[in-house]
This record gives C-alpha cells, structure tokens and sequence, in this order.
C-alpha cells in the first residue's frame, strides 16, 4: 500500500509549511489527485487519517479534487476531455499519438488554518 508512503510525504510538507508559517493547527489539506496517478483516494485518506495524530495536522481534513484524464492529440491538435484511458485513438484525425495533459497530478492545492495569516 504505497499510499501510506504518500500520506507520509504530505504530512511532512503540512507539518514543515505549518512551523514555517507559525501555524499551530491545520484544519484542511487540499490535493490534486490525477486519475491515472496509481493512487486510491479512500487509501490516501485512511492513511493520513491513521498518522496525523499527534501533529499540528490531528484534526485536518484531507479534501482530494480528483482530476480526470486529458490530452492532446499531437497530429492534430484535437483537445480530449474526460478520457477513460491513456490509450485512445483521436476521435478527429485517428491518430495514437494523444499526450496526456493531465490526470497524473498529485499535489498539494491549499493547506488551511484555522488562524489568520500574520497573527501571533
């Protein structure tokens, strides 16, 4: 379960952002989570919910804005929206040449506080 991992890794960065920032409570972390990023959204949150203990993070809430697939196709142009698969012809021109332009994001959005910015 490699999401375990991954919540590890978010945590340390609230964890880090918070003490820079003189934060002592997290209340939400927001992520970006690709649908093609190999990573389930409930095993996410239960591991972050199973570590945060203990940490300016114990109460947060782990908000995940799941991403769908999208790309490009190089031959054309053609925009494809909400892909099912990476592995696509072009609904245009027939084309298997389809960048992906996103849907592999994992990434932190916002972490927020229950503070104001500045106070202390």
């Amino acid at each position: 379960m490699h999401e375990l991992s991954i919540a590890q890794s978010l945590l340390d960065i609230v964890v880090q952002e918070a003490a820079r920032h003189g934060v002592e409570r997290v209340v939400r972390v927001g992520i970006r989570l690709g649908a093609y990023s190999a990573v389930v959204p409930s095993a996410l949150t239960f591991s972050f919910d199973l570590i945060k203990e203990n940490t300016v993070a114990q109460e947060a809430e782990l908000a995940i804005e799941e991403v769908p697939l999208a790309g490009r196709c190089q031959d054309c142009g053609q925009v494809l929206e909400n892909m099912e698969s990476p592995i696509v012809d072009c609904p245009a021109c027939g084309s298997k040449k389809i960048e992906l332009t996103q849907g592999r994001e994992l990434t932190i959005a916002f972490i927020e506080t229950d503070e104001e910015e500045g106070a202390g």
